[in-house]
């Protein structure tokens, strides 16, 4: 390859200008671009368009300018390799990326992390993005040409040497090793986004590209006011779902770079320290051609592939429209909950409808922002067809709630089971810090709520789904003290730009709920960011929007027809308490402790862990567990909780407890906050109660 890359076209121009007396800047200068396509295809990155290389050929004296070989910009295929950084100077080690451990390596949030990144960098804003999840299982011959391509044995020493330490991350390499020489097969998992903005910009300076390929913790955002994402952590699930932490990755560009816009390919690499023939090396390594630049001699950087590249590395993009295509090498779900691959594919559809079916629905008023699509292949071949991800299918009531908000078919009441309730919630902004003069509590905005009636087949009914930005959902709730016999229902919050409207409230809101996201974006709390950039107060405006949220469903489920009156019949058979479907659920036992674990730690704080029985209901149960000491003489004080764990069975939610109906056991962990003890605790014995929540199912 290296005598090939020798005889191609960067070798030539590098003659002629070299013979010619002419500098890389002045040949640019007079083809009217920047001397980065030029330094590109001197190196043999890339070869200019065929008017180019006409220019070209005048402008160099009349000689004849070496042919192109291959599409896409890929021309001769230049040398590749792995470039692996070397360890630190100082001493310094990282025994993996921390980047991978802030979130946990499930195929539902690779796919909830990569498609808001997707949505964050739409191109067309006429158009929705395209995302695209293809897993696909190689074994035999198509996974030894595959490893042949990616210089499998070139990386196996690295991967040897980093798994024999005794790490968390060395243990999944020793096992990922394992598997793949025992099985005999592999598991890709391509993520394609089209109409997206591609990873465009320079190698090492700021850009999308840098942003994804080089750097850790940059949110290189288009629209960074509407971003869904904004700690820059997302992009490293890609990396924490490959069992190698091994990602390729090719992308047509909505700009051009160094000329081009198709098949700019590069490979990350994510390994621990470790050290191979005595060279010691700090992890990252890169897949790519070798820089000839100043100041990065040697490191691999991106290139523009040729088509044969680009498919032996399943990397084949369906068209020419701007996006980028990541393949994640070793796929897994480390959940335990998708093993098969129809597990997985189940599992990535359901993912995909459960957090963005919003963005997958239109109206008049509003396209959909988003379409979906998962396929399964074993060794090329369809195994599992193409499914399109269907929000009316997955999720009909809430599809139809969003629908009828777009096509302005909302009602202010409910008088039938497919109507569509409408009402605002108003959040009030808090002033920035240093900006409060004369605003008194902040400004506000009227985010938006609606509700319909649950669908028969909902397994998830009667919680508010709230949502901003590019219609992700962000977190979801039951109400606080729903009138008895409220019948099932479906809501939605929308807040930000996720109503539709544009402002200066619009635009505050947006931004102040973001900030009290943390990074998995699945609820709105406190943050650093909150309570650092907001005045005093941030939590409260919070607190008071989630009273109005459950205040707005009330306001709409609780309604009753008058008792002289018999009202409108769909309207009554609405509301009404059915106490032949619900009298015998709802008069069953309260939840029981069943055992408690305990144990003291040196600081005096009790660690508790809780099994609770419960009776079988219709709805779920939301419980609060209260610690409290039982001492030698009064009553028994309560104590604060310095932490709860959820275990087994049930969520935590503001301290309380949240346990899907159906479930007959929970298990929850907790840590009692000696600050709060009005004894010391080796005076007192601990007592659990479990008491209703407030608005909680009994």
């Amino acid at each position: 390859m290296a005598a090939q890359q020798e005889d191609g076209f960067g070798a030539w121009l590098r003659r002629r200008l070299e013979s010619t007396g002419t500098t890389p800047a002045e040949l640019a200068d007079r083809l009217g671009l920047t001397v980065a396509p030029v330094s590109a295809w001197i190196a043999g990155r890339s070869q200019p368009q065929e008017q180019v290389r006409r220019a070209l050929a005048d402008l160099l004296g009349g000689a004849p300018v070496p042919s192109s070989h291959g599409a896409g910009g890929g021309g001769t295929s230049p040398l590749l390799r792995w470039h692996h950084r070397p360890a630190h100077a100082d001493g310094g080690r990282e025994y993996g990326n921390p980047a991978a451990f802030a979130f946990d390596a499930d195929l539902s949030v690779l796919a909830r992390e990569a498609t808001q990144n997707s949505l964050d960098e739409r191109w067309d804003p006429e158009r929705p993005v395209r995302v695209e999840y293809t897993l696909h299982e190689l074994s035999g011959d198509h996974l030894e040409s595959f490893l042949r391509t990616m210089q499998w044995d070139a990386l196996r020493p690295h991967y040897v040497q980093a798994a024999s330490a005794e790490q968390k991350v060395a243990r999944s390499l020793r096992a990922a090793l394992h598997d793949l020489e025992e099985s005999g097969s592999l598991l890709l998992l391509r993520v394609d986004d089209y109409n997206a903005a591609g990873l465009t910009g320079p190698e090492y300076h700021d850009g999308r590209f840098a942003a994804v390929v080089r750097r850790q913790l940059d949110s290189h955002k288009q629209h960074r006011m509407r971003a869904g994402g904004s700690y820059g952590l997302g992009k490293a699930t890609l990396w924490a779902t490959s069992r190698f932490g091994l990602v390729l990755i090719n992308s047509t560009l909505s700009e051009p770079h160094e000329g081009r816009t198709r098949a700019r390919v590069a490979g990350r690499l994510d390994l621990p320290w470790h050290q191979v023939d005595g060279q010691a090396f700090a992890g990252p390594a890169w897949f790519g051609t070798p820089d000839a630049d100043p100041g990065h001699e040697g490191v691999s950087r991106s290139w523009w592939a040729d088509e044969r590249t680009v498919r032996e590395l399943y990397l084949e993009r369906a068209d020419v429209t701007p996006g980028t295509s990541f393949l994640i090498v070793g796929a897994h779900d480390a959940s335990g909950d998708a093993e098969s691959l129809q597990e997985m594919h189940d599992k990535l559809v359901r993912s995909l409808a459960d957090g963005f079916w919003a963005a997958m629905v239109g109206g008049r008023s509003a396209e959909a922002l988003l379409e979906a699509r998962v396929t399964t292949l074993r060794n090329g071949e369809v195994l599992i067809p193409q499914e399109r991800v269907d929000p009316h299918a997955h999720h009909p009531a809430l599809s139809r709630a969003m629908r009828a908000y777009f096509d302005g078919e909302t009602t202010s009441t409910l008088k039938s089971a497919d109507q569509v309730a409408c009402v605002e919630v108003p959040l009030v902004v808090p002033p920035l810090k240093g900006q409060g003069r004369g605003r008194s509590k902040g400004r506000e905005h009227r985010a938006v709520l609606l509700l319909t009636p649950a669908g028969d087949t909902d397994v998830r009914h009667s919680r508010v789904v709230c949502m901003r930005g590019s219609r992700m959902t962000i977190t979801e709730y039951r109400p606080r003290e729903l009138p008895l016999g409220t019948p099932p229902f479906q809501a939605v919050l929308l807040a930000g730009y996720a109503t539709g409207r544009d402002g200066q409230d619009v635009e505050e809101a947006e931004a102040f709920l973001r900030a009290s996201e943390p990074p998995e974006h699945d609820r709105w709390d406190r943050t650093e960011e909150l309570t650092s950039a907001y005045e005093r107060g941030a939590l409260s405006r919070l607190r008071e929007f989630r009273a109005e949220m459950d205040k707005a469903v009330r306001g709409l489920v609780g309604r009753r027809e008058t008792p002289r009156g018999e009202g409108p019949g769909v309207l009554r058979d609405l509301l009404r308490l059915d106490a032949a479907s619900s009298g015998g659920r709802r008069t069953q036992s309260f939840p029981a402790v069943r055992a408690v674990q305990a144990n003291l730690d040196e600081h005096g704080a009790w660690h508790v862990t809780v099994s609770l029985r419960l009776p079988d209901a219709a709805d779920p149960w939301v419980l609060t567990p209260v610690a409290k000491f039982d001492v030698r003489s009064g009553g028994r004080p309560a104590v604060g909780w310095a932490e709860l764990t959820a275990s087994d069975g049930c969520r935590i939610e503001e301290g309380n407890l949240l346990i899907d109906a159906g479930r007959r056991t929970a298990v929850f962990s907790g840590v009692t906050d000696p600050s709060s003890h009005p004894v010391r605790a080796a005076l007192a014995r601990l007592v659990v109660d479990i008491q209703k929540a407030r608005g909680g199912a009994s």
